[in-house]
């Protein structure tokens, strides 16, 4: 359950002591699980062939645990794959839609995996990440020493929800609603409540950081609302926590000010032109996977759950949650084309200049920061883009 722990609480990551990640285990570490690759070979030069351009194995990493929020990582990986159960980590040709494009890719899990430590502090200390997911706001906590240059979004709006017992605050619908009766707001950071406190009637003096992603406190104590993802916990605690075992009311934070830009795809800023070749047939590559992931996640989804299996961790994941999740991206609008653009994992200007307006303040008086004058141009780029991918096509 500790996937919970907030995108926005993350921020704060990168200021922690920094360790060097495991290194890769040995061959008799590994757990080969795949089959043989069923794939063709990309065409000699064409946009598929990323063997001319791209490392040879593309390294991704992610900010948390193996999920259906990163599908479109996971989609990508060949049916040849092998499990490191040491390093946690998954390897296998990087295919897409049936084509082998000649190199492979790595996923990396994040989290409790690598020390809870921030993705850009991943991505600086290891030079062999290609991609990391950097929500907008750790973009901004690493902007000084860590830079990070995002190059597709993957989903539209955070997932992230405050939740709340609906028994206990009857006919509620919004968080200004329950906030209004003074419920304490149980977090893993201070970022959540202090945005509340500008955009809600929210009392910071009910505001309690102390969440560490289990479902105790909020059984044991229905008056409280907390943080989770509308991807799973809405399942979770009425399908597979038998204490609680019934609907959650909850609303999605995106709707109170929270409006980063969740795990976009990231490069480090000193490396984007050493990247360029890859990145330009890369983010296209990119972009289809997660709208074929949604499309057909069937597969993908036993993946992640075999990886979350074969990590034998506390984290656990099923497939009843990945489906849920799948479904919950495209049904609450999480997961959609650019809406200034219409194009799929196209940034808008305007709205990470609100970013940078919203959280630059905020990680300042949390002492996350300080360096303040902060160019949203910096931190993004859509010149690796494909305009004419879009969910419509």
């Amino acid at each position: 359950m500790n996937r919970t722990i907030s995108i926005a609480a993350l921020s704060a990551a990168g200021l922690l002591a920094l360790t060097a990640c495991g290194g890769a285990s040995d061959a008799a570490d590994d757990t080969a699980t795949g089959a043989a690759l069923d794939a063709t070979a990309a065409e000699a030069g064409s946009a598929l062939d990323l063997s001319d351009v791209c490392p040879a194995t593309v390294v991704m990493q992610q900010d948390w645990q193996p999920q259906a929020e990163h599908g479109a990582m996971y989609d990508l990986i060949g049916s040849d794959y092998t499990i490191d159960t040491e390093a946690k980590s998954v390897t296998g040709s990087l295919v897409l839609d049936g084509v082998d494009t000649g190199v492979d890719i790595e996923v990396r899990p994040g989290g409790p995996n690598v020390g809870f430590q921030a993705v850009p502090a991943l991505m600086y200390l290891d030079d062999d990440i290609t991609l990391g997911a950097v929500n907008s706001d750790v973009a901004i906590s690493g902007y000084e020493s860590q830079p990070t240059i995002a190059v597709t979004s993957q989903l539209t709006i955070s997932p992230q929800i405050l939740m709340w017992d609906p028994d206990t605050y009857p006919g509620a619908t919004t968080i200004e609603e329950v906030v209004a009766q003074g419920a304490v707001v149980v977090t893993a950071g201070d970022v959540i409540p202090a945005l509340l406190a500008e955009t809600t009637s929210f009392d910071l003096a009910n505001s309690d950081t102390s969440y560490e992603g289990t479902p105790a406190r909020f059984v044991s104590d229905t008056t409280i609302m907390q943080q989770g993802f509308a991807s799973a916990e809405p399942y979770i605690y009425e399908s597979e926590i038998a204490e609680w075992g019934r609907p959650v009311g909850s609303q999605l934070l995106a709707d109170v000010g929270y409006n980063i830009y969740p795990e976009p795809l990231a490069v480090r800023a000193d490396r984007i032109d050493e990247l360029s070749d890859c990145l330009t047939k890369l983010v296209p590559v990119m972009q289809q996977s997660l709208i074929n992931y949604l499309e057909d996640p069937a597969a993908t989804n036993e993946l992640i759950v075999e990886v979350v299996e074969a990590y034998d961790l506390s984290w656990t994941y099923s497939v009843g949650v990945a489906e849920f999740s799948a479904a919950t991206l495209l049904d609450e609008g999480i997961v959609t084309d650019d809406p200034a653009s219409g194009v799929f994992g196209q940034f808008d200007p305007e709205r990470m200049q609100a970013i940078v307006d919203t959280f630059v303040p905020l990680l300042e008086a949390q002492g996350l920061i300080t360096v303040t004058d902060i160019d949203p141009a910096e931190l993004y780029t859509n010149e690796f883009i494909d305009p004419s991918i879009s969910m419509e096509n």
